[in-house]
This record gives C-alpha cells, sequence and structure tokens, in this order.
C-alpha cells in the first residue's frame, strides 16, 4: 500500500513516470510514448500522442470485460415520480445509436454540440455520444436565460443544440424551447439542427425547419462506433463566469482528463468498481461532468442522476432516502444543500427513516465548508465527512482527504492536505511563498497535473492573463488561504473576499466561521462594505433555523459579541441582520461580489448563475 507521502513526492518528483503509471490503467487504443510535452503556446500538455475514446472507457470497456449487466446509472426523478436503471451494456448501445442520430445531422469530430437540458437520462446520453464520436460537448444548465445561452451559442458555435421541451422543478414546470428559440435568434451563430426530448410533463413546439423530435430521429438511426481522439483533442468546454461578465470556456481534454477521473476515484473517494457513487449536482456544473458522468463510469462503479431538490422533493429526508434505497456508498454535494436540510430538519429527525446501511463517507465541495455544517452533518448521520477544494478549471479536487492512500484526522475549516500531483503554494503579493500561518495567493506549480485545463475555448491569451501571468511558473487558483504546520490547506474564500479594516487585513471566511457556530444559525455571508473613515466594515447577514426568532435583537447582539470574543475589537464586526435567505447561484454559491455591491450603492449585474433574482430585489430593499 502505497501511503500518501510516497504518492506525493513520487508526483512531484518524477511527474511522468508517476502519470505514466497511471495512465497504464486505461484502455487505450494507442498508449502514449510522449508523457509530458509542451505546445505551441509553451503550455504542458499529457499523452500528446495517446490516441483513446472516452466513451469506449466509460461503457464499451467494461461491456468487454464481462460487466456489461452491471447497472451504471440509476435515475432517479422525485419531481416526476419516474425512476430507470440502465447497465453498462443497455447504457453503451443507447449511446451508440444517439452518436449515430448525431452523425446522420452531419456531427464529426471536433464539431460543437451543446446540450441544454434538465437532469433527465437522455442529458447523460448526449454527453456521452458527443465523446463517441470525438464531438466537443458544451453543457448549459437547464433553464439558464436565453441571452446566456446565446451567447455560449455564439462562440461554441455548435453544429446542433440538444435540448428538452421543459424542466421540472418544485410545484413549477419551466418550458425550455421558448428560451432556445430566443437564444438562437439573438445569437450570431445559428446552430443547423435543434433536437428536441419531449417530456409528457409540457410539449414543445416544434415550428422551425431546423427542429427535430429526438425519438423520432432516434428510431432511425444506426449505431455508431467510437472514433478515436488525440488525448490532447477537446472533450469538453464549460463555460464559468468570468470577471468581466463574459464567460470563460474551460477546455477538458480526453487523455489527461481519463487518467485523472480514473486516479481520482480511488485516491479520494476510496470507491472499488461496483460501488455505487452520488454527486448530487447538475450536468451544468463541473461536478456533474467530473462525477456524476465521466468518472463513475470510467472506474466501473454505478452513478445516481437525481432529478430533485435536497428538500422539498417532497422533504428534508430526501437525500437520505436516495443513499438508503440505492445503497450509496460515497455522496457527494455542495455544503449549501445540507444547510437547507439542516434548517427544515434541524435535529435530524429525518434520518431515523433511512438506515443508510452502504454509506461509508460525506464528500463536500463548491464553495466553503464551514465548520458547524461540518459538525452538524456528522454528528446527526455519524459518518466521516471530507471537505475537499477544487475548480471548474482544474476538474478534480486539488486538496482533500485522500482516502484511499490515508486517512488523516479532521481540521474543522480545512482541505486537508494537496492531492498527489498538486503542488500547492501560498505566495505573497510579490510571490514569496508564504510561511505556515500567514495568508496570501493559492497557486499551484506547473505542470498542472492531468485533467486541469490547457485553455480557454478560443482565446488562449484570456488563459494566459487569467490564470498563469500573475506568478510565473504558477496557477494562480483566485483563493486566498494558508497552509499551517502540519502541511494541511485552508482555503477562505476568493482573494478579494479579504478585507481591509483600519490596515487590518481580516478574512471574511473567518467571520462568517464564528457567526455559524452559533446554535441559532442555518447560514451566513460576511462582506465588506466601504467606510469612509476604516476603509470597509464587515457585515453580516444571517439566515436563522426554522424555530428560532430574534427578540429584539438579542441573536444579533450575541453574535456582535460572539466576533469580538473571538477575533478582537480589531474585526469591527458592529452590524448584523437577519435575512430570509441569501442570494445564490443554482450551485449554491452565495453571490457576496454582487451582495457586497447592493450594499455599498454600486451598480451590479444579476449573474446569469442566480438561483431566483428576486432574492437580490429583497435584499437590496433591506439594506436601502
Amino acid at each position: 500500500m502505497v501511503t500518501y507521502q510516497q504518492a506525493f513526492d513520487s508526483a512531484a518528483r518524477s511527474p511522468e513516470t508517476f502519470w505514466k503509471q497511471q495512465a497504464g490503467k486505461l484502455a487505450w487504443f494507442t498508449f502514449p510514448h510522449t508523457i509530458l510535452s509542451k505546445d505551441e503556446h509553451g503550455i504542458e500538455r499529457w499523452f500528446a500522442d495517446g490516441e483513446l475514446n472516452t466513451a469506449y472507457l466509460a461503457l464499451d470497456h467494461h461491456v468487454t470485460q464481462g460487466r456489461g449487466e452491471q447497472t451504471a446509472l440509476i435515475y432517479d426523478s422525485p419531481v416526476t415520480g419516474k425512476k430507470a436503471r440502465y447497465s453498462y451494456g443497455a447504457l453503451r448501445d443507447q449511446v451508440a445509436r444517439v452518436a449515430g442520430m448525431l452523425a446522420g445531422l452531419g456531427v464529426t469530430k471536433g464539431d460543437r454540440v451543446v446540450i441544454y437540458m434538465p437532469m433527465i437520462p437522455e442529458a447523460v446520453m448526449a454527453m456521452l455520444a458527443c465523446a463517441r464520436l470525438g464531438a466537443i460537448h458544451s453543457v448549459v444548465f437547464g433553464g439558464f436565460a436565453p441571452n446566456e445561452l446565446a451567447v455560449r451559442i455564439e462562440d461554441a458555435e455548435p453544429k446542433v443544440v440538444l435540448t428538452a421541451s421543459c424542466g421540472v422543478e418544485v410545484n413549477k414546470v419551466i418550458p425550455y424551447k421558448p428560451m432556445v428559440d430566443k437564444a438562437v435568434m439573438d445569437s450570431r451563430w445559428k446552430p443547423e439542427h435543434v433536437v428536441v426530448v419531449q417530456r409528457r410533463e409540457c410539449l414543445a413546439d416544434l415550428h422551425h425547419e431546423r427542429d427535430k423530435d429526438w425519438s423520432a430521429l432516434l428510431q432511425k438511426a444506426a449505431p455508431h462506433d467510437c472514433v478515436p481522439v488525440r488525448a490532447t483533442d477537446p472533450l469538453y468546454i464549460l463555460y464559468t463566469s468570468g470577471t468581466t461578465g463574459k464567460p470563460k470556456g474551460v477546455v477538458r481534454d480526453n487523455g489527461g482528463h481519463a487518467v485523472a477521473m480514473h486516479y481520482s476515484m480511488s485516491t479520494i473517494y476510496n470507491v472499488t468498481p461496483g460501488d455505487v457513487f452520488w454527486a448530487a449536482s447538475d450536468v451544468g456544473w463541473v461536478v456533474g461532468h467530473s462525477y456524476i458522468v465521466y468518472a463513475p463510469l470510467i472506474y466501473g462503479c454505478t452513478t445516481v442522476l437525481y432529478e430533485g431538490k435536497p428538500v422539498k422533493t417532497p422533504d428534508p429526508g430526501a437525500f437520505w432516502r436516495v443513499c438508503d434505497e440505492y445503497k450509496v456508498k460515497v455522496l457527494f454535494s455542495a455544503p449549501t444543500a445540507f444547510r437547507a436540510i439542516k434548517k427544515e430538519d434541524p435535529n435530524g429527525e429525518q434520518l431515523a427513516h433511512y438506515p443508510m446501511d452502504k454509506l461509508t463517507t460525506i464528500f463536500m465541495a463548491g464553495e466553503r465548508l464551514d465548520p458547524p455544517t461540518l459538525e452538524w452533518v456528522q454528528s446527526h448521520t455519524g459518518r466521516p465527512v471530507v471537505d475537499h477544494w477544487w475548480q471548474t478549471e482544474t476538474g478534480w479536487a486539488i486538496a482533500g482527504n485522500p482516502l484511499g492512500l490515508e486517512r488523516f484526522a479532521v481540521k474543522p475549516g480545512s482541505a486537508t492536505m494537496p492531492t498527489p500531483g498538486y503542488q500547492v503554494a501560498v505566495l505573497s503579493e510579490t510571490g514569496e511563498v508564504q510561511p505556515p500561518g500567514e495568508q496570501g495567493y493559492i497557486a499551484i506549480k506547473r505542470p498542472l497535473p492531468p485533467g486541469c485545463l490547457p485553455t480557454v475555448w478560443r482565446n488562449h491569451d484570456r488563459f494566459e492573463s487569467g490564470y498563469l501571468s500573475q506568478f510565473p511558473g504558477y496557477y494562480v487558483s483566485g483563493d486566498g488561504g494558508y497552509v499551517d504546520e502540519d502541511g494541511y490547506l485552508f482555503v477562505m474564500g476568493r482573494m478579494d473576499d479579504v478585507i481591509n479594516v483600519a490596515g487590518h487585513r481580516l478574512s471574511t471566511g473567518e467571520m462568517e466561521e464564528i457567526v455559524g457556530s452559533h446554535e441559532a444559525v442555518a447560514e451566513c455571508a460576511v462582506i465588506g462594505v466601504h467606510d469612509e473613515l476604516k476603509g470597509q466594515l464587515p457585515l453580516g447577514l444571517v439566515v436563522l433555523k426554522d424555530g428560532y426568532v430574534s427578540d429584539n435583537g438579542s441573536i444579533e447582539r450575541a453574535l456582535l459579541q460572539l466576533v469580538r470574543d473571538q477575533l478582537g475589537a480589531v474585526a469591527c464586526f458592529k452590524q448584523a441582520i437577519i435575512v430570509d435567505r441569501l442570494p445564490k447561484t443554482r450551485s449554491g454559491k452565495i453571490l457576496r461580489r454582487v451582495i457586497r455591491q447592493i450594499a455599498d450603492g454600486e451598480q451590479y449585474v444579476v449573474p446569469s448563475t442566480i438561483d431566483d433574482p428576486s432574492s437580490l430585489d429583497e435584499l437590496a430593499q433591506l439594506l436601502e
């Protein structure tokens, strides 16, 4: 058994030898001779002369190994009442026909396909069918506003858009086709075809010449074989919000991605082929790409596709029900999901109904895991909780508790250790490595490990300027934090979430940790607002757990005192406001920058990723 330190040192000292060994665990069509090289931009690339196919690795390989009868995909939709299971063999056959359908529409290797779908099996099939053809998919979160979809269509220039007639939310049906029509109308780029999965909850009107019915096309389609692609050929483009307002198209390659996905399933998540793995996310996000679709299937696990919410579909026991019913071994979701459960079921009463015999570990990522949420989930489920940190750009965990190698003691607030392959450094503004305990910019020494982005789609200069130019030789994450004396990494939030109070640099993440520790607090956000005298002052926005009421400001006063007791008067934490909800993205991240702009009376743009725009209106009225 290799220890963590042996694996980490090996990956750092001899990355080519280390990653060649990991690549040897996959079924390549042509195994790479060149493990690490540089492209025309001087960017490190992995396995450049290797050939493979990601859909083959995810499906066909398991069938050829005699595991075609194993369940590959479980679909569970509490919003529609539908459930389904697909074996590896059945899913392979369906994906081959979807690939044939796309080929019949003229899609070939290198073409782009935009997928704008809810959490239905066809979304997974569409992604894998593109991979099968060597086409490049770009999944856009179902229900995104038409102008945001239009921007992505313009940038990706897809030959085909795949969509569904509607998405189904709690007590709400959202027609997708009118939004697609408007997006195509507003876009300078016109796809040749729009293919629609008709859902009985709301049928779409197929009135354009370009519109096609998914099931009708599929009936006529012939299965299509896997097309060999180079390891460095793009698998997908995934747009992440940019600070300029124009989304960045993060490019993921085929070879490095497949190797990283396979490696992460054993090293980080400690699963074995055949285990049930559930990432409670959406295929529109990077977690959905990596850990609903690609990693579990490449590794030979059973993956769960869940069309529902952590609460209200039908109750805060929804996650526990899925884990119990499908014998889930590993559950992975964002902290915001568990805070929602905690708010509606503060005593964890729903857990009594679901033994979850197979559940060994709960993983969280996507935002900072506050210690109160960590403690609540651990104490009520009796399962260890692993906080791990990664980004859309990296595609897999930069740091975590590597359970497949070694189980480190948990330190609340820490993402534990850098994953083997990632050489993490905390740098000062001048690029000096910070001593233990000193906060700074979290950066990763190049070469980045396999799976990380090699460029931004059609804008390499933006990749260089946004990620590589600030500290030569490093990728800059945009997050700040520190490493302690034991080597544990603490990610404190985006660098622009550090506030300057009378010359003192203070972390709003640290204040949130303290505020969130109060028994009445379900979740909170602390932001820095402009102050003429001190530059910035912290403002706390607090959501209370169900059943708690602040009598004459008693809870607010207690929170102010709590921060003063733990951080001292230097924090100047003198204002806490109780709110009904916090504005968030659909993936659960709190919109701190926009909240700060509202509080400072600045102009702000409603982000495309917002879950409910009315939450900003409510906040603006409150902060006037």
